[in-house]
């Protein structure tokens, strides 16, 4: 019964893995059609974009036309006549320091919606990889432990064997079935760590992945190039979307200093203009009048208003400043932890794999010793365990040093969908 029910949701959690293979390239551009983040990043750069013409269109002429008819009577007189007019304006600002801090104001946010869209794009490479690589360790927690079950079988069926001939004790028997039961809840937790796994995965693609292909055997991970911490934290510093997101907004509120002291300087603008007027009966003056020439305006008072604004956006400056001290120095930390972590994984793939080896002679080793008596049941659980951890352990160092890998390349701002390309190449497809 119990048997069955397992076999049903392993069944059950890995119908959706008979499909056709998908690499993380594939994954990857279906993130990019579907996922919602990411589709509103690229809304908020189109948004950004918009900007720059806005800050232009301080420093562009406004043409206006105005008019009206009217219906008019004298009182106590006999005439009543009609009236219209109309009017062409056209200022051109000549003068405008305010406008003149805006339209530079806008080309800023240009840049920083941009920079905002970029960081969002590497934020896509690493979410879609790490929700890509903990699908696959979930799959291979069920593979060994289902792999460690078949083992334990063979060797509860040896102890109930040994104990009917009275060659061993029923102890045996009991820490064998007791390993197995273990594993097989270790099976079930399994079943529903993969099914987490895919959801998160489904968040992004926006469908049920499919079958994922694994990592071939015996790949290579790369080195960091160069393999200099301090090269990588000077990269972070100068280069990560953060950080020049953060110096973009430091000179917006820099010039927003100097756009609100202009409420203290005069303005001048170029006005030119023509208008016509008809009455009928024609009792008034009517006709055309044409207008050209300069205005000026001097504020000289405001209520402080323009004070205040100013002292408003000098301490905003500040916090620009502060926030990008603290998101420089956020970057530089990024790249200094997940620098060690590329580097101290890789030595850690390298020691379990040497690991694994030993644990698959010392399990060959005890079941030998079993089998002419030397070594007890305990020794070959004890071995069969400890080599199904390693190489869960080892699967998953491989996993985390390739995610180093590309959360490095992140926090230094040069992440794209090359480096996709590059780890793609070591899938098996």
């Amino acid at each position: 019964m119990r048997k069955s029910l397992i076999a049903t949701l392993i069944a059950g959690a890995l119908l959706s893995l008979n499909v056709s293979a998908a690499d993380l390239l594939q994954v990857y551009k279906d993130a990019i059609m579907n996922d919602a983040q990411y589709a509103s990043a690229r809304s908020s750069l189109a948004a950004g974009q918009e900007k720059a013409p806005q800050g232009l269109a301080g420093l562009l002429p406004v043409i206006s036309a105005s008019g009206g008819y009217m219906r008019n009577e004298q009182v106590g007189g006999p005439n009543a006549y009609n009236s219209n007019n109309y009017a062409l304006t056209l200022t051109q600002p000549l003068f405008r320091w305010a406008n003149i801090q805006q339209y530079q104001q806008g080309k800023l946010a240009t840049a920083s919606s941009e920079a905002a869209f970029a960081q969002a794009q590497e934020d896509l490479v690493v979410r879609v990889a790490q929700a890509y690589f903990d699908v696959l360790a979930a799959q291979d927690v069920i593979s060994f432990v289902q792999a460690q079950k078949v083992a334990i079988s063979e060797q509860l069926a040896s102890a109930k064997r040994n104990f009917e001939v009275g060659t061993a004790t029923i102890t045996d028997t009991h820490e064998a079935q007791a390993r197995y039961d273990l594993a097989v809840a270790q099976e079930i937790a399994g079943i529903n760590d993969l099914e987490v796994k895919r959801t998160a995965l489904l968040q992004i693609i926006g469908k049920l992945p499919g079958e994922l292909a694994p990592l071939r055997p015996g790949i290579t991970i790369s080195a960091p190039d160069p393999l200099t911490i301090d090269v990588w934290v000077i990269y972070a510093e100068k280069q990560n979307f953060g950080v020049l997101g953060s110096q973009l907004a430091l000179e917006i509120a820099q010039r927003e200093i100097s756009r609100n002291r202009a409420g203290h300087m005069p303005t001048l603008d170029l006005v030119a203009s023509r208008g016509h007027t008809d009455s009928i009966p024609s009792i008034n003056s009517g006709g055309t009048t044409n207008s050209v020439g300069v205005q000026w305006t001097i504020p000289l008072f405001a209520g402080f208003s323009v004070t205040s604004k100013v002292r408003e956006a000098i301490a905003l400056e500040d916090k620009a400043r502060n926030d990008l001290e603290y998101t420089r120095r956020s970057a530089a930390q990024s790249a200094r932890q997940t620098f060690l972590g590329v580097t101290s994984g890789l030595s850690q793939v390298k020691a379990l794999e040497a690991a694994e080896v030993s644990s698959q002679s010392a399990l060959d080793s005890n079941k030998l010793g079993y089998e002419v008596g030397v070594r007890i049941n305990i020794d070959v659980l004890n071995a069969q365990q400890q080599l199904y951890s390693t190489r869960k352990d080892l699967a998953k160092a491989r996993y985390d040093a390739i995610m180093n890998g590309l959360k490095l390349k992140s926090a230094a701002g040069i992440l794209n969908e090359d480096d996709v390309v590059k780890v793609n190449g070591l899938l098996k497809h």
